[in-house]
């Protein structure tokens, strides 16, 4: 679905990404996993068209890339998130959630006063969907709660279904369950791999928890210093030298492994 090639970017002196080639097979779950710095959120940026690349290729289902415009890709068929979730406070979750739709009726004017009874239809089609997207994240009981009464887990799981909305193919999730609680961790593992059993999505995704990139992903990529030091399974990376040299030096560097993965 989505492959990397060789793929540069600096700012100023500092070279975040240095020759990062990586493949993500469609209907599979991939960490995207390395030491602060390591290149992890610039990688995601150049793929979705925040930030252009200083060399290197980037196709999406056979199709280059990296020198469109961020709302090119979104149209592509690539959903991202952010690592700090925002919403419109003063609206409520199914408010929210029925700005997301794209393509709608009723974002002409001309439309609104000659095509009201297809808005109407197409707004009873978009509630139904909202209200199945709601119960898979598990905020269907929150519909009518205003977006900022929500704790920051429940805005990620929010903006996680806005996404959804769009429908997406590809769906990048940067950092999902940093400052999430233990809870609404294990809630946000089961949406993301009921994302891919259920509704057939790919998913690519920045995480620190090791406990999460152990129990959700098909496999890893390690990033350290803008270079590509591993990839493979969850099992394999967390018995690699050089990502545990990446991580931590010394004896205590097994045990964060251990730890975060609940192995």
């Amino acid at each position: 679905m989505l492959r990397v090639i060789d793929l540069y970017k600096s700012f100023g002196g500092i070279q975040a990404l240095a020759g990062v080639s990586f493949d993500v097979e469609r209907g599979s779950i991939t960490g995207l996993i390395g030491p602060n710095g390591s290149g992890k959120s610039t990688c995601f940026n150049v793929i979705s068209g925040f930030y252009a690349k200083d060399s290197g290729e980037i196709y999406f289902q056979g199709k280059r890339i990296e020198n469109l415009e961020p709302f090119q890709i979104a149209r592509l068929g690539i959903g991202r998130t952010f690592q700090i979730a925002e919403a419109p406070e003063k609206m409520t979750v199914m408010e929210n959630l029925l700005l997301a739709p794209k393509a709608q009726t009723g974002e002409s004017i001309f439309n609104v006063f000659f095509r009201s009874s297809r808005i109407k239809q197409e707004t009873e089609e978009h509630l139904k969907k909202i209200v199945s997207i709601l119960k898979l994240v598990q905020l269907y009981d929150l519909r009518n709660e205003y977006a900022g009464n929500l704790s920051g887990g429940q805005r990620k799981l929010l903006s996680l279904a806005r996404i959804l909305l769009f429908d997406p193919y590809l769906i990048l999730l940067d950092e999902p369950t940093a400052g999430v609680n233990p809870t609404l961790i294990n809630d946000l593992m089961v949406a993301i791999k009921r994302l891919r059993d259920e509704r057939g999505k790919t998913i690519l995704l920045v995480e620190h928890n090791m406990r999460v990139i152990s129990r959700i992903c098909d496999k890893v990529i390690v990033l350290d210093s803008g270079i590509k030091i591993a990839e493979g399974t969850p099992r394999e990376i967390q018995n690699n030298e050089k990502v545990l040299e990446a991580y931590l030096s010394g004896s205590s560097k097994k045990q964060l492994f251990h730890e975060d993965t609940g192995s």
